[in-house]
């Protein structure tokens, strides 16, 4: 008989049945199988919603959205905004038309990843093999951990999920399948507090059925171009040979076609290298004033040099972002001959950047980021002379304070100029 088991007690089920026999739920996990499958995706239900209701109880049963003004874009909005069809990366605006009595709050990164680190490590109480995504969603490949944990992934998945909703606050689904590309289709069929499987033998069966939206990294200018090649489905696909695929789309032609047939080869990769840190800033009303844009651009800094901080990282590329009125986009970069991890020399790099750039204004939207990573260390520029050393060291002290009472415990001169 396949092995079931109940998802809310956990209790391994030998018969089939509708409910639990040990605590009535109907919440059994049962596929045929269910014992053998190994590669997972977990992706947390609204994340910054669900830590933001965590903090405040009050906001259990309302509509809530992390976002900020009505010029800005939603974050992450609850289920109970969801039903009335706001979504993240909705602008602000039209989120407050679709929910009016929606509570609206800041996002708290700093929050979330104290989260994020916690759900980590019960994961890596589970397996090595863990691949971030973000700082709410991972792949496990949970392969060979059967005879450490005395149970099959399945089951560890399951637990895994009631650990993180009762220690953490958070629900989260799950999605196992034979490969990545099915465990993050399936992360999403039954959310929230999901647990889809795909297995082997259903792979052709159910992709033969689905959009083409349906692969994870076709991005809307990929599937328009999919449409006018007249491909709007995994069926479509299959109906082209690979080497059509290929000479219409190129390398992306090629994951395609294999994709289509449930192929993917890769695997569960852990610690994969961040490329870059970036931090933005869209406002209420379009700025062209430099002064305010410079104070802008010193708060971003800031907070780029505090996460580079927190990861041990500095960089070599300082990148400047400013999107125009008209959605228009300027990106400027500027490589040090040194790597960086200072906020002051992300701003005197950046600040440049911007003067030379403000006759195509006014802007909406301003970002800062650090690319060309790399582990900080004596080789950082920023400790090749003791003033670099002095300012560093006065920097962070600045995060540790900000870290211990708040964003909002010190504030520099250059954001109230």
């Amino acid at each position: 008989m396949a092995f079931s088991f109940c998802r809310d007690c956990l209790t391994p089920l030998g018969t089939e049945a509708p409910r639990c026999p040990a605590c009535r739920s109907p919440r059994l996990a049962t596929h045929p199988e269910l014992a053998t499958l190994s590669i997972a995706h977990l992706d947390c239900d609204a994340f910054y919603a669900a830590v933001e209701k965590r903090e405040d109880p009050s906001l259990r049963d309302r509509p809530l959205i992390v976002g900020g003004g009505r010029r800005g874009v939603v974050s992450t909005a609850c289920y109970i905004a969801r039903i009335r069809g706001v979504r993240s990366a909705m602008p602000m605006f039209r989120a407050l038309k679709l929910c009016p009595d929606a509570v609206v709050v800041p996002p708290r990164m700093a929050l979330y990843a104290e989260v994020s680190r916690a759900m980590r490590a019960m994961m890596l109480e589970l397996t090595p093999l863990i691949e971030p995504l973000s700082l709410d969603e991972a792949f496990l490949d949970l392969t060979g951990t059967e005879r450490l944990h005395r149970a099959p992934p399945s089951l560890l998945l399951a637990r895994l999920q009631k650990r993180i909703e009762a220690e953490l606050g958070v629900t989260a689904s799950v999605g196992l399948s034979h490969n990545k590309f099915l465990a993050k289709i399936a992360s999403e069929r039954d959310k929230p507090r999901g647990f889809a499987v795909i297995g082997r033998a259903e792979t052709d069966a159910f992709l033969a059925t689905q959009p083409v939206s349906i692969i994870w990294g076709v991005g809307q200018a990929g599937l328009a171009s999919l449409e006018r090649a007249g491909i709007r489905s995994i069926a479509d696909l299959r109906a082209r040979d690979r080497a059509t695929l290929v000479r219409g789309f190129g390398s992306l032609g090629d994951r395609l076609w294999h994709l289509a047939r449930g192929e993917d080869t890769r695997s569960v990769t852990p610690d994969r290298p961040l490329k870059s840190i970036s931090h933005e800033m869209t406002f209420d009303l379009d700025i062209a004033d430099g002064a305010a844009l410079a104070r802008y651009l010193w708060q971003l800094a800031e907070k780029v040099s505090a996460r580079a901080k927190r990861l041990d990282l500095a960089g070599r590329v300082v990148t400047l972002k400013l999107k125009r009125a008209d959605h228009s986009t300027l990106t400027r970069r500027q490589t040090l001959d040194e790597p960086t991890v200072m906020a002051d020399r992300l701003y005197r790099t950046a600040l440049p950047m911007l003067q030379r750039d403000m006759s195509a204004g006014p802007f909406r939207l301003i970002g800062v980021g650090l690319a060309s990573l790399s582990v900080a260390g004596l080789e950082s520029g920023d400790l090749l002379s003791a003033d670099s050393e002095r300012r560093l060291k006065a920097e962070r002290a600045t995060d540790s304070i900000r870290a211990r009472f708040g964003e909002k415990s010190i504030i520099l001169g250059r954001s109230l100029e």
